[in-house]
């Protein structure tokens, strides 16, 4: 028979306080262009951990500024927010945070306007469910076999 061990906590380790979020942070281009990076961020009140998922030159921001857009939107900014003298952050919810991921993701190798529309409309169509699956998949240790999978998926 096994003896049950009693573990102590650790003082020395300390969880982060907050819920998943993420923000948004724009890059000054060429002329009136920008690109963004998407970073995830897990705490609140100076005590915030990030971590990037995606970062997207002018030229990729464009093919999906709808998208961007409408993440912004929904996080209560106006869509004006999203100019390229902006040094503040965009903070997103987890999920819009989690949807604009998926299209910084599926989209960046694409360079096909139609192509890229069609992959938005897609990831636009999935339940939040979706979205969070097929986020962790493209985040995981396996992710560009997943983003090949998505993007062959949304093809269909």
């Amino acid at each position: 028979m096994s003896t049950v061990r009693h573990i102590r906590q650790a003082s020395h380790l300390a969880l982060v306080e907050g819920v998943r979020g993420f923000r948004l942070l724009v890059t000054r281009g060429r002329g009136d262009t920008f690109g963004v990076t998407l970073e995830e961020t897990y705490g609140e009140n100076g005590g915030t951990i990030s971590t990037t998922v995606s970062t997207a030159t002018p030229a990729q921001t464009g093919r999906v500024v709808d998208a961007l857009f409408v993440a912004v939107r929904k996080a209560g900014y106006q869509t004006s927010a999203l100019a390229f003298k902006r040094k503040a952050p965009i903070l997103l919810s987890e999920a819009e945070g989690v949807r604009l991921a998926l299209v910084l993701l599926a989209t960046q190798p694409i360079a096909k306007h139609e192509r890229v529309r069609a992959l938005v409309t897609g990831i636009n169509a999935m339940s939040v469910e979706e979205t969070y699956y097929w986020y962790a998949k493209c985040m995981g240790i396996d992710g560009n076999r997943a983003r090949k999978a998505l993007r062959t998926l949304l093809a269909d």
